[in-house]
């Protein structure tokens, strides 16, 4: 499939941004090996490196996993680019801004129950990248280990400059407004509802769609995310591999200088290029971004009694050195239906061996009291490993005393981030203005009710 090429100035209005973005074609396809040119005959046959790529372009790998790891998890691409990522100037330190990366040494673990509202508004011209805030974290971005939690808040496109983040993938969670997403690969469209997966290493610039965005980012230093494995579920159900969209290849044949931002080992760097990097004429391989629907969730349930696990909503797992036990897992809460006999339906009381950081796209979510105060879209909260957490006294008393007929749960969409470390939130999360002081407040008023 071919792509087209894009704008020579990569820097387009919300309105033509938006016709662009409704306007993408996509290939189907989760872990798929998919190719794809913008010029018919820019992709070699028979070969990777001929000795002369076609068209005078430059033929380069990227690598998203070691040469020798298994098949099934090896993941790489090819790029026919315009200039090879080589042609470069040296990279300087620039200030990190609001970003920070594991090890998060700044402050100690909490086992404190944590609620943020949504951050604050930003200042004007603020971009994606100057808009990344980032809540906490574990593990060690230079091992390989853990994960990033991070929010974003912008009202401007990102012109000028491209970014790039070679310490984890990049899964962006809109809450608030559209994306346009330019890659190396080709363009993304997100829009709130959907989420966004860019690879390690792999260059891009965010366009709102919108006057502004908001949202969430999990950066997976660890191993790449994949579907989960679906055990006695059988061969379907969860998110399926077909719902993944990657681009089609379209480039920037763009001369002037470019500002390109490069998260390494925990800090920004940045040089200025005399073309723009996102030069990538056709590719094919498996080391790909993709946009997914969550709406398109399959949700798996009981229909007799009690309330499974939350395991049964992972969207993308990364997988550890332990079967089972997850660097990360990203879990959707989407709408389903609720049909259990003599059971209280909203999520059980709990204690867990994971840490949990969940946050809320749209509506309300079914163990949480919504409006102000409350868990809101564009907020978070935090419940560390074995922390006790659950439903708040209003939603107990109203589920406990529900008539239990089937019911669909529509008017909210929540994910989780779970983790198999503690997160450690950064100091200005801990000190955050947007902190909500008395979320323990919620499960005050849980009378006693036992009998004998």
């Amino acid at each position: 499939m071919s792509g087209d090429r894009t704008s020579t100035t990569g820097r387009a209005g919300e309105g033509e941004a938006r016709k662009t973005a409704e306007g993408l074609g996509y290939l189907s396809g989760f872990g798929n090996e998919h190719s794809s040119e913008a010029v018919p005959g820019a992709l070699p046959h028979g070969r990777n490196s001929p000795q002369r790529a076609p068209l005078g372009l430059y033929a380069e790998q990227l690598s998203g996993s070691a040469f020798t790891e298994p098949r099934a998890h090896n993941r790489r691409s090819w790029l026919y680019r315009i200039r090879p990522s080589a042609a470069h100037p040296r990279f300087t330190r620039v200030d990190n801004g609001g970003v920070r990366t594991a090890p998060f040494t700044e402050s100690a673990p909490d086992p404190n129950r944590l609620r943020w509202n949504p951050l604050p508004e930003p200042a004007p011209g603020t971009d994606f990248l100057a808009g990344l805030w980032t809540l906490g974290g574990n593990g060690d971005a230079a091992q390989r280990t853990g994960m990033g939690i991070h929010l974003y808040h912008a009202n401007a496109s990102m012109t000028g400059r491209v970014f790039s983040d070679a310490d984890g993938e990049l899964l962006i969670v809109p809450e608030r407004g559209g994306l346009l997403l330019r890659t190396e690969f080709g363009l993304l469209h997100a829009e709130p509802g959907e989420v966004a997966l860019i690879p390690r290493g792999v260059r891009f610039r965010v366009e709102l769609l919108d006057a502004s965005a908001r949202g969430y980012v999990c950066e997976n230093y660890g191993a790449p995310f994949q579907l989960p494995d679906l055990g006695p579920i059988g061969a379907n159900g969860l998110a399926n591999a077909r719902d993944f969209r990657a681009p089609v290849a379209a480039y920037e044949d763009v001369e002037g200088p470019v500002e390109v931002v490069n998260k390494f080992c925990g800090n920004l760097w940045h040089a200025t290029y005399d073309h723009s990097p996102l030069d990538v004429v056709a590719w094919h391989g498996n080391h790909v971004p993709y946009v997914y629907d969550l709406h398109r969730f399959n949700v798996i349930g009981s229909i007799s009694y009690d309330h499974p696990d939350p395991s049964i909503f992972t969207v993308l797992t990364s997988p550890s050195d332990t079967p089972g036990l997850a660097g990360v897992d990203f879990v959707v809460f989407a709408p389903r239906w609720l049909v259990g006999e003599d059971t209280f339906r909203p999520p059980y009381f709990h204690r867990n061996v994971m840490s949990e950081y969940m946050g809320l796209i749209e509506g309300a979510y079914d163990a949480k009291a919504a409006g102000e105060g409350g868990f809101v879209p564009g907020g978070g909260s935090l419940h560390n490993m074995m922390s006790a957490h659950g439903p708040d006294r209003e939603t107990f008393e109203k589920a406990s005393a529900a008539e239990l007929r089937p019911q669909k749960i529509d008017d909210g969409l929540a994910f989780m981030f779970e983790t198999r470390w503690p997160v450690t939130a950064t100091e200005q999360a801990a000190q955050a203005s947007h902190l909500q002081r008395g979320y323990d407040d919620v499960w005050q008023g849980l009378e006693r009710h036992f009998r004998n």
